[in-house]
């Protein structure tokens, strides 16, 4: 597995934090096809799925639930 970059764990805690792709997005700065190929590739690079998605709602998975505790210490520790 290669290196976490602190952008994937933004864009993640992101979605996780507004569970929409547009919105989050729109808080990045960025267009939302990127963001999307952005948290498909973490998930991909992790081996799990952290989102489920339907076309009406996106929703943490267990894993992604622990995965976004975990990031947000990360993030806070970055920051200090």
């Amino acid at each position: 597995m290669n290196d976490l970059e602190v952008r994937q764990l933004r864009y993640f805690v992101t979605v996780a934090e507004e569970l929409h792709f547009g919105r989050a997005a729109e808080r990045l700065g960025m267009a939302q096809p990127p963001l999307s190929r952005a948290i498909r590739d973490l998930e991909r690079q992790l081996g799990v799925r952290l989102l489920e998605r339907t076309t009406r709602q996106v929703t943490l998975t267990t894993v992604g639930e622990v995965f976004l505790r975990d990031a947000r210490t990360v993030l806070d520790a970055v920051a200090a």
